[in-house]
């Protein structure tokens, strides 16, 4: 006890504050000190919601990639089979990740979770 209150004092510190890292924000202080479980209660929905943002983001560029691709095929058969295949491609991705979106929802209802809540300070995206 004594060895931990002259640690606070020469920080700088009185007894009822905490030393804070400068390098986190206001927001993220107790995050990371507190442990795995507090860096994985912000990785893993802000892990999520980038994944979910690139894939829509990847399905928009494929989607209009092959309508470009299928506007200037020029009616070449093996150039509009391309641009099928890719928007296919892109219709399927789309569904594969609104389907995995969907898991994610029951799974949150079912065992009461928060996953694909993000907490930035004050900013909560749900």
């Amino acid at each position: 006890m004594l060895l931990t209150n002259s640690y606070k004092l020469l920080a700088g510190a009185n007894e009822s504050s905490e030393i804070q890292n400068p390098i986190f924000g206001p927001g993220l202080q107790g995050v990371y000190s507190s442990g795995p479980t507090g860096f994985l209660s912000t990785f893993i929905p802000n892990f999520i919601g980038l994944v979910f943002v690139i894939g829509v983001l990847v399905f928009f560029f494929m989607l209009i990639w092959g309508a470009v691709q299928w506007i200037s095929s020029g009616g070449d058969k093996q150039a509009l089979e391309s641009a099928r295949g890719r928007i296919t491609s892109a219709v399927i991705g789309i569904v594969i990740l609104l389907g995995a979106f969907a898991v994610i929802n029951v799974v949150e209802t079912f065992f009461g979770l928060n996953i694909l809540t993000i907490d930035i300070g004050p900013l909560v995206i749900q």
